[in-house]
This record gives structure tokens, C-alpha cells and sequence, in this order.
């Protein structure tokens, strides 16, 4: 029996996309059983965040043969810096580099777009998650050396239930 190779791509998103999203969220939260508290594995980004991202062209899909399999949610934090607010990859199409190339091309678009810096808020004890982000780039930022941004997005983080000893910030510098 033949069977045919899933041809990937990653993009900026389609309206056709975001209904798919919530689904590819809740089946990537599964991987952090036992690391998030049960509630907010069960939160999904709210439909109306992510129409205005894709408003704003600040959300990335990954495809498998044209169907939406992972994504990318960035947000304007403050200037000169895009915050990488979620990224999903639905666990049946894992371990394949879309992560990875959600991340860069985020962070290719925006070096282009004279964006300085990128930040995301991650959990720090998953074995394959901070490693990950560090291969990228990123680098841990030391709470004292947190923008008002970056402390306000840990505050709201605490308020959902998770332990900020549990997460990192960390930040990439980026360059054309």
C-alpha cells in the first residue's frame, strides 16, 4: 500500500482558518498535563482575539494539505517589540518542525518590520519547551529586567491560576 507525504506549509492566517484554531489549542494543551493547573488547559484564546489578529496580521498557520494543524498568535505589546502570545501545534502532526518554523517565520516578519525585539511567556519545566525557545533565540529574562508590559502579562497569567515559578519569560533580540 502507497501513502502519500503531508505537504506542510505556514502562512498568515485566512478568516476560512480560525474556526479550526480552538480545537488545534485545546488538543496541543493536552501536552502539559501535570505542568498547568486542569482550568486553564481547558481555556481556549477567545474567537474575537483571534479575528482581530488576523485583522492585524499578527496570526500564522501552519497547513497539512491545506487545513490548519498549528498556529501562531502574536500581540503589540509595547513598541519595538511583538509578544508571541500562543503557539499550538495539533499533537498528531508534532515533532515535524512546525513550531519551529511558526516561530522563525514570526520572527522574520517581524525583523522586516523593524521590530527589535519578540517575548513570549512560557512554562519553564517541560523538558522539550524552554530548550526549544532557546534554540530559536530566546533567552530567560530575569523578573527584575521585566518591562511593565512583560510584568503585566504575568500578573494576568497569576490571576488565570498559574504559578509564575512554574513559567519564564523570555525575549530574542531580532535583526534585518
Amino acid at each position: 500500500m502507497m501513502t502519500t507525504a503531508v505537504e506542510y506549509d505556514v502562512r498568515p492566517s485566512r478568516p476560512s482558518d480560525l474556526a479550526e484554531l480552538p480545537a488545534i489549542e485545546l488538543a496541543a494543551a493536552g501536552m502539559l498535563v501535570g505542568f498547568a493547573p486542569e482550568r486553564v488547559l481547558l481555556e481556549t484564546t477567545p474567537m474575537s482575539d483571534l479575528e482581530k489578529a488576523h485583522r492585524s496580521g499578527l496570526l500564522w498557520v501552519a497547513l497539512a494539505d491545506d487545513r490548519p494543524v498549528g498556529f501562531a498568535h502574536v500581540k503589540r505589546l509595547e513598541p519595538g517589540s511583538v509578544h508571541l502570545d500562543e503557539l499550538d501545534v495539533h499533537p498528531d502532526h508534532a515533532r515535524r518542525g512546525l513550531g519551529r518554523r511558526l516561530v522563525s517565520g514570526v520572527c522574520y516578519w517581524a525583523a522586516m518590520n523593524g521590530v527589535q525585539a519578540a517575548t513570549l511567556s512560557t512554562f519553564r519545566d517541560p523538558p522539550w519547551n524552554r530548550p526549544f525557545y532557546e534554540s530559536l533565540g530566546f533567552e530567560s529574562v530575569r523578573d527584575s529586567d521585566l518591562t511593565d508590559a512583560m510584568s503585566a502579562v504575568v500578573a494576568d497569567e497569576v490571576r488565570r491560576g498559574l504559578d509564575p515559578l512554574k513559567r519564564v519569560v523570555m525575549r530574542r533580540q531580532l535583526g534585518r
